[in-house]
């Protein structure tokens, strides 16, 4: 059985996407090929602990949740971490993948809820987007727009009008904590009559900038 770099696995309450607020295991695979600027994970850059599949889905298990996250790092950088998706599936989660956007989407399990970020200017990797996913997507699956800035939020609402993502999926806008304030961020979604979701992340609202929450 395939094994898997893990960085951890815990149980806390979703902070973002369309299942916010709900009790979620949480598994975050180690290493990414991308370096935003306000990457919070970084934590999860190296290190980890190398385990097979059958002991991450009993660790799963343990927690008994509806709810289940592949997250990283960029996730998708583990071949292993297919195999997985599907494992998880199969165990009858609802699941969701936190991905980059910069690998592809082609062999993810349909089940999945693909949760993909597209990287805006100000996180210094937007040339690591790959567009051919947006072709991907199904309409249970989400894009994700980090805002640092008004430089920021402008590309985004190009990148939604120019490839009609809104007609694809859901959108979420959110904040980049200490970079973008989140209350004028609103106030422009309300001003330009966005159909985007606008998000903050919960969990740090909660309990701050802590991993393993």
């Amino acid at each position: 059985m395939a094994q898997l770099r893990i960085t951890e696995i815990f149980y806390s309450l979703q902070g973002e996407s369309n299942t916010v607020g709900w009790p979620t295991v949480f598994v975050r695979l180690t290493g990414c090929p991308l370096r935003c600027h306000y990457c919070d994970t970084t934590y999860a850059f190296k290190g980890g602990e190398w385990l097979d599949q059958s002991n991450v889905l009993a660790q799963v298990a343990a927690y008994q949740p509806q709810y289940v996250t592949v997250t990283g790092g960029e996730p998708l950088a583990q071949e292993a971490c297919l195999e997985l998706l599907t494992g998880l599936c199969d165990a009858g989660y609802k699941v969701s993948l936190e991905t980059s956007g910069a690998m592809t989407l082609a062999s993810v399990d349909p089940r999945v809820v693909n949760v993909m970020d597209l990287k805006t200017p100000a996180s210094g990797e937007v040339t690591k987007n790959l567009w051919s996913n947006i072709e991907l997507l199904k309409s249970s699956d989400q894009v994700k727009f980090v805002i640092c800035n008004e430089a920021d939020y402008r590309w985004a609402c190009e990148q939604v009008k120019r490839w009609q993502i809104t007609e694809r999926c859901e959108v979420l806008f959110s904040p980049a904590l200490g970079l973008q304030d989140a209350t004028e961020l609103a106030e422009w979604i309300l001003r330009d009559r966005l159909s985007v979701r606008f998000q903050i992340q919960l969990h740090k609202y909660l309990w701050g900038d802590v991993s393993g929450k």
